[in-house]
C-alpha cells in the first residue's frame, strides 16, 4: 500500500496527533492507549470543525442502534481530558448544548507501508443478527492481540471474523486471510499465512518463524480461519507473528481454541431466538435468527413475505435449530419446496432436511450432516463414545448426570469428566457457568446427530435406561429434600432437570421402556410441576401412570394415592368434562383412610373442599372445612389447623357471613407460621397467606374498607411475584385484584392486574383463568371504549365459563353481563342473565352478592317501562337494601340506596331520597375515589 491518499487522515492540533486508520492517538510522538468509544468521540468531535455538537447527536455516532444513558458519554469524555492533561481545555463543555472541540487541526503525512491493505473478500451479503457481537469483537482485538472465535460448526466464526477483518482495516497497515480449511498438511500453514500477507520469506524451507521475521515489525492482522483440523501448525504461526511484530493482531477462527500465549478465547454465539412464551409477532421479527431465516427465505423464494401469520412457526424453527446460521439458513432455502409450515414440520429429519449449501462452500458447510461430520471425525475415540451417550441427556445437565449415566467398565466416571471438558472446548457440548453449579447442554442439533451414533452403536436402551434411573433416583431425593429444603434453593437445583424428566418419562412409557420406572418417577416429579405451575403436563402425565397402574396386576396403594390427588389438582383449573376432580380426591381419600395417612386425608378434604366452591356447592364446602378443621390438629406441621380457618373464612364469605368470614380470615393471618416443609403450594396447591388476602381483600371491599382492600390485594400480590409461583399469582388475580380494582373504579389498576392474569395463564395452561380474563377484559373495555366494544367479549367469555360450570364468582360476571345489558338498553336477555344468576344463589345459597343482583333487576325492571315498573323496582331496591345490612355489606348497601334514591328523585321524593343516601355515604370512613362513592356524592348534591 503507499502513503496515506487522503490529508486528512493524519491530523496533528498541539502536541497530539490523531492516525485514523489505524486508529491511533500520539501524545508528544508516544502512542497512547484509548479505548474504542473514546477513540469514536474524539473523531466525532474533531469532524465537527469547531462546532458544537449535542449530546445525543454524540451518542447516536457512538453508539449507533443503541441506546445508553448519558453517563456513558460523560466517561468517555472524561478519559479523552485525562489524556490531554494540561490541554483538557481542548473539549470545551457548552452548558445545555453539548461539547465544543477548540484546537487548530493541521493536516500530516502517514507513514508509510509495505503491505497489500487486504486480501479480504468483498461481502456479498449482509451479517445479520451480529451488530453487538461484531462490535464486542472489533474492540478485542484493540485490546487484545490474539483473539479466537470459537463455537460450534455453522456458528457464523468465519462471517464474524471476516467483517470484523473489514472493520478493523483502517487501523493496520494490511489484513490477510489465510485459509486453512482446504490445508490438509500442517506445513502448508506457513506459505500460505505468506501468501496472505504478501510477504517473501528468507530462501529454504518456508518455517512460521521465516514468515514472521518477513514481516519484522509491521502492523499488520492476519486472519487464520478454520484452524481445528491443523490447530498446533495454528498456534505456532499465530505465537510467531506476534512475537516478530508488537503491533501486530490475529483473529483466529476455531472451534476449539488454539491455547497459544496471549490468546483471548470468544466464544461466538448463536443468534438469538424469540422466546416461547414470546407471542408478540412485531417482537418475534426483532430477534436475529428470525431476521436471517426471513432475509435468506425471501432470498430463495422472492413470493415469500415475513408476515406475522408465519412469525411463530418461524421463531419455532429458529428455536429448534438453536440460533445456529448455517442450520437456519439452509432451512430457509428449503421453503421453496416445502413452504415454513413443511420445513417446520420436517425438522425432526433434519439431516435429510437441510442439505443444498452454496456450490462454492467448503464440502463440510454444503449440508448440516457434513458440518457436524467434519466435527466428529476430528474427535479422539473416547470422545465419539462419551459424545454419543450423551445424546440421551435432554437440555441442561450436571457433570455428576454426565459421569453417572455415560460412565461404563472401560469409561471410567474420571475418563467422562475429561471427555466432556474436551468437547466443550471443542464446541459440541455447552457449558453456563453463571450459577453456582456448572451446567452443560448439548444443541439440539448436535444431540440428534449424537443420538444417531448412539443408536448406530447399539447401545440406545441401555443408555436410555441409565438415564431413566438416574432421573428417578434424582427425584426421589428432590421429593424428600423438598420437605427440608428452602424452596428456592430447591428449585435452582432441581427445576433445571424438567426437560430430561420428560425425556426420561417418554421411555419409560414407550413399548421398550419400564412401565414401574415411568410411576415412580412420575410420582417423585408432582411437587416440580406444581412449583413450575405446569397444569396440562402434570394432568397428562399422572393420567397416563394411572392408566398404567389400573392395568397392572400388582397395585401400588401408596402410588395410586398420591397420582389420584396430582390428578385432582391438575385438573382443577381447566375447562370441559376433565374438570371433574370429586372422582380423583374422593379415590384419593379412600385410599389415605386405608393407609392412615393423615397428609393426604388433609389433601383430599382440601381438593374435595375446592371442588366444592368452584362448582358453588358452598354448605357442603363449609362442612368440609369443617372436617379438616376437626382432622388438622393430628398433623405434625402447626400451619395445616390454621389452613383450616382460611377454608371456613372462605366458605363464609360465599355464603354472605362476611363477618365471621372476616373473622377467620384474620385469626389465620394473624397466627400464620411458615409450613415446617415449606411445601403448601404442593401439597394445598397455592400459599396460603396470598389466598387468604384473597378472601380478605373481598370482604373489606364489601364491608366498604376499599381502600384496605386495594392494600391487601397489593400484598396479595407482592407476596405471589416474590415466591415466583404462578398458580398462586394468578388465584390473587382472578379471585381478588381484578375484580376489587373493578369495583373500587380504579381501571388503570383493573387495566394493569387483567393484563398479568392474561399473560400469565396463556403460558400456563389455567383454561378457567383464561376465561375470567377475558370477562375482566371485557368489563373493562365496557368502561373505557364502551358497550359496543366491551359487551360482545363479556358475554362470550361468560357462555364459555357457563359451559365449564365453573361457578365460582361465575355468578358477579352474570351481574356484570346483565347490567351491561341494561346499559345498552337490552332489557329482556338482561332480565334472562339476572335471573339465571338469582336462581343460582337460590339454589347454591350464594349469598354474598344477592343484593347486588336485586339491585340490577330492578333498574332493568325500570327500563320495561311498564304500569307497575316502579313499584316492582322500588321493591327489589328496598329488599337488596335488607340484604346489604343483614351481612354488613356496606358496599352493597351503597349501590342500593343510589339506586332507590334516584327512583324517588324522579318520583319527587327528595328529602327522602337525601336522607336515605346520606345516612349510608356517612357511614363510610374511607374509599372517597372510588366510583361508586364518586357517583353517590354527585347524586347527593344534585338533591340538594
Amino acid at each position: 500500500m503507499d502513503g496515506e491518499s487522503d490529508a486528512s487522515a493524519v491530523l496533528e492540533f498541539g502536541r497530539f496527533k490523531v492516525v485514523r486508520r489505524r486508529r491511533e492517538l500520539f501524545v508528544d510522538g508516544q502512542l497512547i492507549e484509548l479505548g474504542g468509544r473514546a477513540f469514536d468521540t474524539l473523531l466525532a468531535l474533531v469532524d465537527a470543525g469547531g462546532s458544537v455538537i449535542g449530546k445525543d447527536e454524540l451518542m447516536r455516532r457512538i453508539w449507533p442502534d443503541r441506546i445508553v444513558e448519558e453517563n456513558n458519554l460523560q466517561a468517555q469524555i472524561s478519559a479523552l481530558r485525562k489524556v490531554f492533561g494540561a490541554d483538557r481545555h481542548l473539549i470545551r463543555t457548552v452548558a445545555g448544548r453539548g461539547y465544543q472541540f477548540t484546537g487548530e487541526i493541521r493536516a500530516a503525512a502517514g507513514p508509510p507501508s509495505s503491505l497489500p491493505a487486504s486480501n479480504l473478500p468483498e461481502s456479498v451479503s449482509d451479517l445479520i443478527g451480529r451488530d453487538a457481537s461484531l462490535r464486542e469483537v472489533v474492540d478485542l482485538v484493540t485490546t487484545h492481540r490474539l483473539v479466537t472465535l470459537t463455537g460450534a460448526g455453522g456458528i457464523g466464526k468465519t462471517r464474524l471474523g471476516l467483517e470484523a477483518g473489514r472493520q478493523l482495516l483502517p487501523r493496520f497497515d494490511g489484513v490477510g486471510l489465510a485459509e486453512l480449511g482446504p490445508l490438509a498438511d500442517p506445513q502448508l500453514v506457513p506459505i500460505t499465512v505468506a501468501t496472505a500477507l504478501g510477504l517473501t520469506p528468507a530462501t529454504g524451507t518456508v518455517s512460521a518463524e521465516g514468515v514472521a521475521a518477513a514481516l519484522g515489525g509491521r502492523r499488520a492482522l492476519l486472519v487464520l480461519d478454520n484452524c481445528e483440523h491443523l490447530i498446533e501448525a495454528a498456534a505456532r504461526m499465530a505465537e510467531a507473528v506476534l512475537r516478530a511484530s508488537p503491533v501486530a493482531c490475529v483473529i483466529a477462527t476455531s472451534r476449539e481454541p488454539l491455547r497459544a500465549a496471549g490468546e483471548y478465547v470468544y466464544r461466538v454465539p448463536s443468534l438469538d431466538v424469540p422466546a416461547e412464551d414470546n407471542v408478540d409477532p412485531d417482537d418475534v421479527m426483532r430477534h436475529g435468527a428470525v431476521k436471517l431465516f426471513a432475509a435468506r427465505a425471501q432470498a430463495a423464494e422472492p413470493r415469500y413475505v415475513p408476515d406475522r401469520r408465519l412469525a411463530s412457526t418461524t421463531a419455532a424453527i429458529c428455536r429448534r435449530l438453536d440460533g445456529i446460521p448455517l442450520a437456519i439458513e439452509l432451512a430457509a432455502a428449503r421453503i421453496a419446496a416445502f413452504g415454513v409450515d413443511g420445513v417446520a414440520a420436517r425438522l425432526d429429519d433434519r439431516f435429510r432436511l437441510l442439505t443444498g449449501g452454496s456450490r462454492t462452500a467448503l464440502p463440510r458447510h454444503q449440508t448440516l450432516r457434513a458440518t457436524l461430520d467434519w466435527s466428529h471425525d476430528l474427535l479422539s475415540a473416547p470422545e465419539r463414545v462419551v459424545l454419543r451417550r450423551l445424546s440421551v441427556l435432554s437440555g441442561g445437565f450436571t457433570l455428576d448426570a454426565a459421569a453417572a449415566i455415560a460412565a461404563s467398565p472401560e469409561m471410567p466416571a474420571a475418563n467422562v469428566v475429561e471427555c466432556v471438558a474436551n468437547l466443550v472446548a471443542k464446541s459440541l457440548v455447552s457449558a453456563d457457568v453463571s450459577g453456582a453449579v456448572v451446567s452443560y447442554r448439548l444443541l439440539e442439533t448436535t444431540r440428534a446427530y449424537a443420538r444417531e451414533k448412539l443408536v448406530e452403536s447399539g447401545e440406545l436402551e441401555l443408555f436410555a435406561r441409565r438415564h431413566a434411573e438416574y432421573h428417578r433416583d434424582l427425584f426421589e431425593r428432590a421429593q424428600a429434600e423438598w420437605e427440608t429444603r428452602p424452596t428456592a434453593d430447591w428449585l435452582a437445583v432441581y427445576g433445571r432437570h424438567v426437560d430430561n424428566l420428560r425425556a426420561a418419562l417418554d421411555w419409560a412409557f414407550a413399548p421398550s421402556g419400564d412401565t414401574a420406572i415411568g410411576v415412580a418417577l412420575t410420582t417423585t416429579a408432582v411437587p416440580l410441576w406444581f412449583r413450575l405451575s405446569l397444569l396440562d403436563e402434570c394432568h397428562a402425565r399422572v393420567e397416563r401412570a394411572l392408566s398404567t397402574l389400573a392395568s397392572g396386576s400388582d397395585r401400588d396403594a401408596r402410588r395410586e394415592m398420591q397420582l389420584q390427588a396430582a390428578l385432582g389438582w391438575s385438573l382443577m383449573y381447566t375447562t370441559g368434562p376433565a374438570r371433574e376432580t370429586g372422582a380423583a380426591w374422593a379415590a384419593a381419600l379412600e385410599l389415605a383412610e386405608r393407609l392412615d395417612d393423615t397428609d393426604y386425608r388433609l389433601r383430599a378434604l382440601w381438593g374435595l373442599w375446592a371442588g366444592r366452591i368452584n362448582n358453588g356447592e358452598f354448605r357442603e364446602a363449609l362442612a368440609l372445612a369443617e372436617r379438616f378443621v376437626a382432622l388438622a390438629p393430628k398433623a405434625r406441621d402447626p400451619a395445616d389447623p390454621l389452613i383450616g380457618d382460611r377454608m371456613l373464612g372462605a366458605a363464609l364469605h360465599f355464603l354472605g357471613d362476611q363477618t365471621r368470614a372476616r373473622g377467620h380470615i384474620e385469626r389465620m393471618l394473624g397466627r400464620y407460621v411458615a409450613p415446617l416443609n415449606r411445601s403448601d403450594v404442593v401439597r394445598f396447591q397455592f400459599d396460603q397467606r396470598v389466598t387468604a388476602r384473597i378472601t380478605l381483600s373481598r370482604v373489606l371491599w364489601l364491608q366498604g374498607l376499599a381502600d384496605q382492600a386495594m392494600r391487601t390485594v397489593d400484598s396479595a400480590i407482592d407476596d405471589a411475584l416474590a415466591i415466583q409461583h404462578t398458580l398462586s399469582l394468578c388465584n390473587a388475580l382472578a379471585q381478588a385484584a381484578c375484580p376489587v380494582a373493578l369495583y373500587a373504579g380504579d381501571l388503570a389498576a383493573a387495566g394493569r392486574f387483567t393484563a398479568m392474569l392474561i399473560d400469565h395463564t396463556a403460558r400456563h395452561g389455567a383454561d378457567v383463568w383464561q376465561a375470567y380474563g377475558r370477562c375482566f377484559k371485557g368489563m373493562l373495555l365496557i368502561e373505557r371504549e364502551g358497550l359496543d366494544v366491551g359487551l360482545p367479549l363479556l358475554r362470550a367469555a361468560v357462555d364459555e365459563l357457563r359451559d365449564a360450570r365453573f361457578v365460582q364468582y361465575y355468578t358477579a360476571f352474570l351481574a356484570a353481563l346483565a347490567e351491561g345489558f341494561a346499559g345498552a338498553g337490552q332489557v329482556a336477555p338482561g332480565l334472562a342473565v339476572i335471573d339465571e344468576a338469582l336462581a343460582r344463589c337460590e339454589k347454591s345459597e350464594e349469598r354474598w352478592i344477592i343484593a347486588d343482583l336485586l339491585r340490577i333487576k330492578g333498574e332493568l325492571i325500570l327500563l320495561q317501562d311498564a304500569p307497575n315498573a316502579a313499584v316492582a323496582a322500588q321493591d327489589h331496591f328496598q329488599k337488596s337494601l335488607e340484604w346489604a345490612r343483614r351481612q354488613g355489606a356496606l358496599s352493597w348497601e351503597l349501590r342500593g340506596a343510589t339506586s332507590l334514591a334516584r327512583l324517588w328523585h324522579r318520583q319527587r321524593k327528595t328529602s327522602q331520597a337525601r336522607k336515605l343516601l346520606a345516612s349510608v355515604y356517612r357511614r363510610f370512613t374511607e374509599g372517597a375515589e372510588t366510583a361508586d362513592l364518586v357517583a353517590a356524592k354527585t347524586l347527593l348534591a344534585s338533591l340538594r
